[in-house]
């Protein structure tokens, strides 16, 4: 496979600085999408969930999904009453279906334990 065929994908911008060192180690370029979202030819895109809807790469990496990392912890600690929380839920639970659906062939999740008890929800083969 090329690099460009692969989507390394982290919660938020605090994840990114992993992302970027887990695809150096490995050898490969990379570029880190913005706004724009424009994927370079021979690089490993390395973006946020949040930017995810609309690509879609032959192999994708869902990295650092801890337990305070997804669903992030200070969007859960700033909840005023349950029906925010339930929000909150799933604002996440979509923003990592959305990253984890952007595999056509190849999906690896990740994350060091305690791992997100939303990984337990996907239905991955």
């Amino acid at each position: 496979m090329l690099p460009n065929e692969f989507g390394v994908f982290v919660r938020s911008e605090t994840q990114l600085d992993r992302a970027r060192a887990a695809v150096k180690e490995a050898g490969l370029g990379f570029m880190v999408l913005d706004n724009r979202v424009e994927t370079a030819s021979g690089e490993v895109s390395i973006a946020t969930m949040h930017l995810a809807e609309g690509l879609e790469f032959r192999a994708v990496v869902v990295m650092a999904c801890g337990d305070e990392v997804i669903p992030l912890q200070e969007r859960i600690e700033n909840v005023g009453d349950d029906a925010d929380l339930q929000e909150v839920s799933e604002t996440e639970r979509h923003l990592l279906y959305l990253a984890c659906t952007r595999a056509r062939d190849y999906l690896h999740v990740s994350g060091v334990t305690p791992v997100s008890e939303l990984l337990d929800e996907l239905d991955l083969p």
